[in-house]
């Protein structure tokens, strides 16, 4: 990793920031503390929210972290489509005896306001998913000391990412679990995104920025296989979200392993945009006929998915998941990081032996 980026952590290893829930303060501080790098979430968190979080996670550790915003999206949702969608949901609303929610809620998350925090208090690194930030508020938070990652798919989005100066790019791969990071949603690229060990090294061919690589790792084979392609480091989602610390609810967790839930997709079901999560019963019934339509379809389907939760029914969430979601290890999250880095300096050895003999 760049000097400024290897001082943030002991070893190559990001735990991602996984909004609704998953990524808490406890499940970041862990990571810190083990010597890997603990992410917030901010996504769908008011701006008091993500403070108080940030607060806590510094009563918890004084080791570097860092903080993700949503960028605002525009509007190109088509508002005849998402009343259809709006209408095919309504068995679902009675089922769950729950109303569905105003797709006008809101689209730019609070984005100002806790840019603004950022830049008054600043932490050690902040990451942009969604799109890429202008020049000027990544400038500011520049000058306040903080260091800027703008999660990319694709070298074009890379080629943003450093124009705006960043100081990094995450690299997501089309095995990531949870939502693709795609700067624009375009409908007729679904599922055609590149998988990560094709797509680092096209990226480091393209922009002189270090990356982050994340999408389906999950140990630390892997970890040196995105190392050995380009990476600097690594960012790992799901293996972290069964972890005692993290704040997915415990249905999620039992999920990501049981053999009932065997692989996973990529939907528009529950949010609008294509996310990646095991396949259920609301995503077989509603992903093929879920518009293109974010923070929209979100806003729909939050009562429906927090009402399944509390009912315990995995069928009705949101289960995001990695597709290396079987081979997650319900360990505390300061014992995985270690595990990873000792699989890591394993795969690493017996590369050098290789090249060597």
């Amino acid at each position: 990793m760049s000097s400024a980026l290897t001082d943030l952590c002991r070893h190559p290893i990001v735990q991602a920031p996984m909004a609704g829930g998953a990524s808490c303060p406890e499940l970041a501080a862990a990571v810190s503390e083990a010597g890997g790098l603990g992410f917030l979430a901010a996504g769908y968190k008011t701006a008091d929210g993500m403070y108080q979080e940030i607060k806590q996670v510094r009563g918890l550790t004084g080791r570097p972290f860092g903080v993700n915003l949503f960028m605002p999206q525009p509007q190109y949702a088509d508002a005849a489509a998402v009343d259809v969608y709006r209408h095919q949901l309504a068995g679902e609303a009675t089922w769950y005896d729950t109303p569905l929610g105003d797709p006008e809620a809101g689209r730019d998350d609070g984005y100002e306001a806790k840019l603004a925090i950022l830049r008054d208090d600043p932490v050690p690194l902040v990451s942009f998913t969604f799109g890429c930030p202008t020049r000027s508020a990544v400038a500011a938070l520049k000058r306040a000391g903080t260091l800027i990652v703008v999660t990319v798919t694709t070298p074009e989005e890379a080629q943003a990412a450093q124009h705006a100066g960043a100081d990094a790019v995450c690299v997501q791969g089309i095995e990531a679990g949870g939502h693709q990071a795609t700067h624009r949603d375009d409908p007729a690229s679904d599922g055609s995104g590149t998988g990560l060990l094709a797509l680092v090294p096209q990226i480091r061919e393209t922009v002189q920025l270090p990356v982050i690589a994340t999408g389906g790792l999950m140990r630390g084979s892997q970890i040196a296989a995105v190392l050995a392609a380009g990476a600097d480091a690594a960012q790992l989602g799901t293996a972290f979200v069964v972890c005692p610390e993290s704040g997915a609810n415990a249905l999620h967790k039992q999920a990501m392993t049981n053999p009932l839930f065997t692989r996973t997709e990529l939907t528009r079901a529950f949010s609008g945009r294509p996310a990646r999560g095991l396949v259920n019963r609301f995503m077989s019934e509603h992903g093929p006929y879920a518009p293109a339509a974010y923070p929209e379809v979100h806003h729909l389907t939050s009562g429906l998915r927090k009402a399944a939760a509390k009912a315990g029914d995995p069928q009705g969430m949101a289960l995001w998941a990695g597709q290396g979601h079987r081979m997650a290890r319900e360990l505390p999250a300061g014992q995985l990081v270690e595990v990873l880095a000792a699989e890591l300096g394993a795969a690493s050895a017996a590369l050098a032996l290789r090249n060597g003999s």
